[in-house]
């Protein structure tokens, strides 16, 4: 998985290319503890092909945080395959998704 991460100020844009699954997990988990003060988080699932339940505890902890901090939290453009994963799980109901 590749992880391109732009940050404005309080503003960050996570995009993610390939599996977030059990093997590359923590590498996005590391990413987002690096991240201090930010009210806004972005993730662009344009070039993500798969989530697995690994991904999917990452974004929730993802989610929480911002929850806590009174921030925001979106996913951008999730494939049919995530966008179904998201359904079967009640993701779809806990995170902002948009698709363009």
């Amino acid at each position: 998985m590749k992880i391109n991460l732009k940050q404005n100020d309080s503003s960050v844009t996570i995009a993610l290319e390939g599996r977030l699954d059990t093997n590359t997990a923590p590498e996005l988990e590391n990413k987002l503890g690096e991240l201090d003060g930010i009210n806004e988080l972005c993730f662009d699932f344009s070039d993500l092909v798969y989530i697995s339940s690994a991904g999917l505890r990452v974004l929730l902890a993802a989610q929480k945080k911002m929850n806590a901090s009174d921030g925001s939290m979106t996913v951008l453009n999730p494939n049919e395959l995530i966008t179904e994963v998201f359904e079967a799980t009640g993701f779809d109901e806990i995170l902002d998704i948009k698709n363009a």
